[in-house]
């Protein structure tokens, strides 16, 4: 089950597992992208549920989830993917909007559609959680504070998840990349596609392919081993102020 599918690491990572014979169950706010991937991911001869939800909205995540047919509860993988950043403005003049949206998604989000599907894997006694974060969960940068913020609040959750989840067998990892070129500056920047392209200016950024790789090696290794948190990112970024730009 992937959140976020429409796009980015989430639409890369259906793909991924799909041509690895997986059976997915793709979400998303965007009905026509989830229907475009649906038919892409059925030419790899795997089954595919398409759910469209908002992941902020709490009650129709549990509605949804608790609507599943019995089939596609058995659920072996959860990749909390659902995501953004929303605006790039100092703490003093930042549009609370956009504080609401990114809190919303980022945290709340992410731990509506884990309460409601971590049950299902433990009535297993197994299950793997992927919660994808950032580097700015690592470390502040300026004007990042709220995405900072929730993705330091991913990295936290992340771990306890991991603890609280222990005796349950199971694995709960953190990916936590640098910078990937995907829709996620246009989004920061509401659309702004001159602001966008200026932030991968001069690097060779991470591919949501790239991602998605990186994903599936995780969930691939055998039952015993659980990778906790993972950080990735371009060669030319150190973390998630230093990098090198060749221009």
């Amino acid at each position: 089950m992937i959140t976020g599918a429409t796009a980015g690491f989430g639409w890369a990572t259906a793909i991924k597992f799909a041509q690895n014979g997986y059976n997915i169950i793709i979400t998303g706010r965007r009905k026509e992208r989830l229907n475009e991937l649906k038919k892409l991911l059925e030419t790899y001869n795997i089954k595919v549920l398409s759910l469209n939800f908002d992941v902020r909205k709490r009650d129709e995540v549990a509605d949804v989830v608790k609507g599943l047919p019995e089939e596609w509860k058995k659920i072996d993988i959860l990749v909390n993917n659902a995501g953004l950043a929303s605006g790039l403005d100092h703490i003093d003049n930042s549009n609370i909007d956009d504080w609401d949206r990114m809190v919303d998604t980022n945290v709340k989000g992410l731990l509506y559609v884990t309460r409601a599907v971590c049950p299902l894997m433990v009535a297993r006694g197994s299950g793997h959680i992927f919660n994808i974060g950032s580097i700015a969960g690592k470390g502040a940068y300026e004007s990042g504070n709220v995405y900072c913020a929730t993705k330091a609040a991913v990295d936290t959750l992340t771990r306890s998840m991991r603890i609280d989840l222990l005796k349950h067998n199971i694995r709960v990892t953190q990916i936590a990349p640098g910078m990937a070129e995907t829709e996620f500056s246009m989004v920061r920047f509401h659309g702004d596609a001159e602001k966008a392209n200026a932030v991968y200016k001069g690097i060779e950024a991470l591919t949501a392919e790239d991602i998605a790789n990186v994903i599936y090696y995780c969930a691939s290794l055998p039952p015993h081993v659980c990778i906790n948190d993972l950080v990735i990112t371009p060669t030319q970024q150190a973390d998630v102020i230093y990098n090198h730009r060749k221009i």
